[in-house]
């Protein structure tokens, strides 16, 4: 993936706020914990998710909970 699409994700991850950080929308409730785990992942191909799915035991549990709601989609 290119520099442009990692960036355009982080201002979508910007965008969604704090708002969404309760909601089953891992953008932004894994905002912190994607910072923190897995900032060098560039997106794509569900490598971010599989970061932070590695990561599991050390996420916050509102990442837990939207990434959880978004295995049963």
């Amino acid at each position: 993936m290119s520099k442009l699409n990692l960036a355009a994700f982080v201002v979508v991850v910007a965008i969604s706020g704090a708002a969404s950080a309760q909601s089953s929308d891992p953008r932004g409730a894994c905002k912190a914990d994607y910072d923190k785990f897995c900032a060098g992942i560039v997106p794509g191909g569900g490598k971010i998710i599989a970061c932070l799915n590695a990561k599991r035991d050390q996420l916050s549990e509102s990442c837990k909970t939207a990434l959880d709601g978004r295995k049963k989609k």
